[in-house]
């Protein structure tokens, strides 16, 4: 794997302006010293999205872990996402859509090369870090309260983009079967 989290997490100790993210964290839960599967963030919340399989760019497609990083785009507060399904071929695009300033940029993660991935985990992740950080720090039970819910309407947001993928995947199953099943009585007639 190209994302070496461990690696990732030693990079920010060295950080002057980055290092304070690692020492909050430890302070609020413990050292990290093991896998991201491991962390408070993820085993509460991120490890609640189901997965869907989306196109990944052909020559990467061993080297990273795309239901990770498909559960930190599909979490994150900073980014919105899109699942759509390519008119070529009919598999699943994953599009992620990042406002800086007054620009907005929509790539999929197809046409991303490995920088740019690499990039993102550490984006997502930092964030990830940083806002399980601040729910411990926030003394208003409130602004606990809206991070908690905020949270919770992700989840329920891509719960209802997996139920539709479902239905139309179903639907699709049953013109075919359909089509098939008319197809065999026309040559019946």
């Amino acid at each position: 794997m190209l994302f070496d989290f461990p690696a990732f997490i030693e990079e920010l100790r060295e950080k002057e302006d980055k290092k304070e993210i690692v020492e909050k964290y430890e302070k609020y839960f413990w050292k990290i010293q093991w896998d991201i599967k491991n962390q408070i963030w993820y085993t509460d919340y991120l490890s609640q999205f189901s997965t869907q399989a989306y196109l990944t760019p052909e020559d990467l497609e061993d080297d990273f872990d795309w239901d990770i990083l498909q559960k930190l785009v599909i979490g994150s507060f900073s980014s919105d996402y899109e699942l759509k399904q390519d008119d070529k071929d009919g598999k699943w695009e994953l599009y992620i859509a990042v406002k800086s300033w007054d620009q907005s940029i929509v790539k999929t993660v197809s046409e991303l090369w490995s920088f740019q991935i690499l990039r993102l985990y550490e984006i997502y992740i930092e964030e990830q870090m940083n806002l399980q950080i601040l729910m411990n720090e926030e003394e208003e039970e409130w602004e606990k309260e809206a991070l908690i819910s905020e949270r919770q309407v992700r989840l329920k947001k891509w719960n209802a983009v997996l139920d539709t993928l479902n239905r139309s995947q179903e639907a699709e199953a049953a013109k075919k079967e359909q089509e098939a099943t008319l197809g065999d009585l026309m040559w019946k007639l």
